[in-house]
């Protein structure tokens, strides 16, 4: 199966290298996309120049893919099957919730000269970075690339309410499945509340299992693919 591997705040598509070996050698096609506004200079690139390039690779994909987004990407990804629901196998959400209908993408740190720069390690201390050692803390945020205003505080935007039956495999690292599911009861996703195929699964991990943790992550989304 053709997987999607979409990256969270100032990641492109080289923060899956540690991945894609393992979800090769169990049989898959792994995709990992770098967007525009990731590294090709153009702090003007937009959310929907974004979701152009992922609809595309869906659309691309042998067959239907399996999408897996990362942490703020998360809503991406759903934006993405929103645009393509009888295109795409399933999704994957890494350690992250997908915004609903006119949310701001990503409004959590504000831009500076048109870019929301990689903050610090400072703003993620405790569970989301713990298992992350000084040497990957150090590539992480050498390789961070800023990412475009016109991204990061862009509305979502989702219209095709066929979404919600779409297979979705919600991998919880910082906090376990249960307070997750609690959260999501309490009204904290809206958009999560109405999925009508959902799975809660643990990642024994930070916020960026890619890095600390490829193998499991690898394994996690190979059973998703299964399961989808």
């Amino acid at each position: 199966m053709d997987v999607l591997l979409i990256g969270g705040l100032w990641l492109d598509g080289s923060a899956w290298d540690a991945v894609l070996p393992a979800l090769a050698e169990r049989g898959h096609r792994p995709v990992p996309l770098t967007l525009p506004g990731q590294g090709d200079g153009r702090s003007s690139a937009t959310l929907a120049e974004q979701l152009a390039a992922v609809v595309a690779a869906v659309d691309a994909a042998a067959g239907e893919p399996l999408v897996v987004a990362h942490s703020a990407a998360c809503t991406l990804g759903w934006m993405a099957v929103d645009a393509r629901p009888r295109g795409v196998a399933g999704l994957v959400l890494v350690d992250g919730f997908p915004h609903a209908d006119g949310q701001p993408y990503a409004e959590w740190f504000p831009p500076r000269d048109g870019v929301v720069t990689f903050p610090g390690w400072e703003s993620f201390e405790g569970p989301s970075s713990a298992d992350l050692d000084e040497e990957l803390r150090a590539r992480i945020a050498a390789n961070a690339v800023p990412v475009p205003a016109d991204v990061a505080l862009a509305p979502v935007r989702l219209a095709d309410e066929r979404r919600y039956g779409v297979p979705v495999t919600m991998l919880c690292a910082e906090a376990s499945p249960e307070d997750v599911r609690g959260w999501v009861a309490a009204g904290a996703a809206p958009e999560v509340s109405r999925m009508e195929r959902i799975e809660y699964v643990d990642l024994d991990a930070g916020h960026w299992p890619m890095f600390s943790r490829p193998a499991e992550l690898a394994a996690l989304i190979d059973a998703a693919a299964a399961r989808n």
